[in-house]
Order: C-alpha cells, then structure tokens, then sequence
C-alpha cells in the first residue's frame, strides 16, 4: 500500500486520523462583532461606575450629625472633663480634633484626645455621661 505522505514509511496502521487539532476556520451564523463591541464598552461603563461608587463612599463623610466625644484638662488647679461636641467639619477623628482643640482653648481647655467619632444615633447614650459638657463646646 502506497502512502499520499512523501517520506512516510509504512507502519501497520491504515486507518483515518481520529482526530485532528488544527486549527479551524471559524464560521459565524451570525455576525456579532458589534454585539461583542458593545459588551466592552458595558463591560467598561459598569467597572467605571463601581469605580465611581468605591470612590464616593471611601471618602470622609460630611458634618450632618457628626459628634465627637472627648477629653480634656485644665490646669491649675488640675481639671478633667469628659464631653461631646458637635463637629461641623470633615468627620474624622483627625479633622476633629483640628477643630475642636481651638474651641476648647478659647475656654482655657486643653484638648487630650478623642474617643470616639458617632453619629446622632449615639447621642442619648453619652448624655448622662457627659452632664454639662454634653454638647457645650
């Protein structure tokens, strides 16, 4: 038997190829380039407004209802006062206390640090805790 092959030897196995991973042409029933066009640009319009709202929400919230509760001291004779002041500023707790340290010092107070920065929902549970100088400052 005779091989269609030029240089190919005989070697017992006279059957077809079972498969063959050449490459194909592709056939497309239908034409879907611009389908596949518009997927991109959704595929980049969607990524860009996450992006957007990741963006958005990563930054500081603004002053409607944000409280900061704090302490601070005075000298001569020693004073400590725990308090909750209303911040109008970016909150948190870096801008904080850039803007109530000048406002306590006004009064002869020294900043010590800030506990906590909450919303108006933590209002009524440090009420009593700070007595007088719940929002005072």
């Amino acid at each position: 038997m005779g091989s269609n092959w030029p240089g190919h030897t005989q070697t017992g196995n006279n059957r077809a190829l079972l498969s063959n991973n050449m490459p194909g042409q592709r056939l497309w029933i239908l034409n879907n380039a611009l389908q596949r066009r518009s997927d991109k640009t959704m595929k980049h319009t969607c990524f860009s407004i996450a992006l957007a709202l990741v963006m958005i929400s990563a930054l500081p919230v603004q002053a409607a209802g944000c409280y900061v509760d704090y302490k601070a001291k005075q000298d001569n004779p020693l004073r400590l006062q725990y308090g909750v002041a209303q911040i109008n500023g970016t909150c948190d707790l870096r801008a904080a206390a850039a803007e109530l340290a000048p406002r306590l010092a006004a009064q002869g107070w020294q900043l010590l640090n800030i506990l906590s920065v909450f919303g108006e929902d933590g209002l009524d549970q440090r009420k009593d805790s700070a007595g007088q100088n719940y929002l005072r400052f």
